[in-house]
């Protein structure tokens, strides 16, 4: 890595959305630190692709819901980049490891809801804040959310609400952190056809289908519907987009909003 390149820290950049967003930054000409959690080769074919754009990458192993890992982790990326660098800080944080848990509300279990707890919502919020010393001013943190906190399908309750809780932590980075020019915003995509959640919109037809039914756009997403947004916003060109959200979902669920913003206009001027 040269001192005059941009650093992303991606978490979760070996497969699917976070690779695309990972290949994104590099398009864009930032280097990227990419963390996997047990896809090493995936983690380092990543690598080499990135490598292949002409910027410098590099993987390291880490469970975004241990915690207890996290010093360890950053000891060992700052001394990569004090290496590489002369200096151990980076410029752009994409909060996005993580799993999916489809389960009813009334059979999620405590085990579970620990778990995805601890990966989407304690995970981000420890991690970042370990992240703050080494993240340059002016840089950018970006919480990967999902199109689930806006509406709600079964089975997602657990997981859509640590989603929401993402979103509420974001406004509050971004107020707090403004004073040392880092901006914090929410990305959140709506149904991807990637292997998350083992496949289940990617390889379930009916699903896929029914999913696309409620889309203005007729379609569910693809990974390179997303990676670019996240390089957007970490581009000079969105410097003043600060704790926004910024629904990537192809129009999905909209009648659900319109019927919503009538009875409140039914019910202001009724």
């Amino acid at each position: 890595m040269t001192t005059k390149n941009k650093i992303a820290l991606v978490t979760g950049g070996s497969r699917g959305l976070g690779k695309n967003m990972a290949l994104s930054l590099a398009q864009k000409g930032i280097d990227v630190v990419l963390t996997y959690n047990s896809y090493q080769q995936e983690a380092e074919k990543v690598v080499m692709e990135i490598q292949a754009l002409g910027q410098q990458a590099a993987a390291f192993q880490l469970n975004v819901a241990d915690t207890k890992t996290f010093t360890t982790f950053f000891s060992q990326v700052t001394a990569y980049l004090t290496e590489q660098t002369g200096s151990p800080n980076f410029d752009f944080l994409i909060n996005n490891g993580g799993t999916a848990l489809y389960a009813a509300f009334a059979d999620t279990t405590e085990e579970q809801f620990d778990e995805i707890i601890n990966i989407h919502y304690k995970g981000v919020f420890f991690l970042t804040q370990k992240a703050l010393p080494f993240i340059n001013d002016g840089g950018r943190i970006i919480n990967i959310s999902s199109g689930l906190a806006r509406f709600s399908n079964p089975g997602s309750s657990a997981y859509g609400a640590t989603k929401s809780a993402v979103e509420g932590l974001t406004r509050y980075l971004a107020r707090e952190l403004g004073a040392r020019g880092i901006g914090a915003n929410v990305v959140a995509p709506g149904p991807i056809a990637t292997d998350f959640g083992g496949g289940h919109v990617r390889d379930n037809k009916a699903l896929n289908d029914q999913l696309a039914s409620v889309t203005a756009l007729g379609r569910v997403g693809l990974p390179e519907d997303i990676g670019g947004v996240v390089a957007f916003l970490c581009s000079e060109e969105a410097r003043w987009i600060n704790g926004q959200r910024i629904e990537v979902a192809g129009g999905i669920n909209l009648q659900e909003q319109i019927e919503r913003l009538q009875l409140v206009w039914e019910r202001t001027v009724g």
